[in-house]
């Protein structure tokens, strides 16, 4: 009987406990390597595919979780506390869709509790859980907002999200120093103009 862990699973059998990247994949990067202007062959780039093959994985280990689950253990023992939760300035990195290029930026994610709360730390796990696949930031924010919404059932949810993306910055048009903002207002926050601009006010943005 095996006493692994699923993690443990993936890497048995590997030099030094690292992942082992299929060779199709290696090749892949390879390739890329070939097509950029380089050789793949060369000393400095030899275990550059099966380093870029690990990487991507850590890149995207969102695609294998459920962020909701984290949000499955909560509580009703608040002493009546019936004001926003907030968790601003959650560091987060995740990866174009389209140039599957860096985005770094921060979060802030509030909620008005209806009867229960859940562990603190729980929020930004839901934020890595969706940032940690390819995405467009606009989709982002609307999934940690409706996750939020739909498993915790609050009277408000809010999510604003601020980050620099390398597609822009280091290619195409190569503006640096450019941010986007995007929100997304759930329930008393978006029906409720006196709630949106106190939540907006506690995240440093009113």
């Amino acid at each position: 009987m095996s006493i692994l862990g699923d993690d443990d699973e993936a890497l048995r059998g590997t030099p030094k406990g690292k992942l082992v990247v299929p060779e199709d994949v290696q090749e892949a990067i390879r390739t890329l390597i070939r097509w950029s202007g380089d050789n793949p062959d060369r000393e400095g780039l030899l275990d550059t595919p099966a380093r870029v093959g690990r990487a991507w994985k850590e890149y995207c280990q969102g695609y294998d979780e459920d962020p909701s689950v984290h949000l499955s253990r909560t509580f009703e023992e608040v002493g009546g506390y019936d004001e926003i939760v907030l968790l601003r300035d959650i560091p987060f990195q995740s990866h174009c869709e389209h140039h599957m290029a860096p985005i770094i930026g921060h979060a802030h994610i509030a909620y008005l509790p209806h009867s229960r709360v859940v562990g603190i730390s729980k929020l930004a796990r839901v934020l890595h859980g969706f940032a940690r696949r390819l995405q467009i930031q606009e989709r982002l924010t609307a999934e940690i907002a409706d996750c939020i919404w739909t498993n915790l059932e609050p009277l408000g949810v809010a999510v604003v999200i601020h980050a620099t993306h390398a597609c822009m910055t280091a290619r195409g048009v190569r503006t640096p120093g450019v941010g986007m903002t995007t929100s997304r207002m759930m329930g008393v926050f978006r029906d409720d103009d006196r709630s949106r601009k106190e939540v907006l006010s506690l995240m440093g943005l009113g």
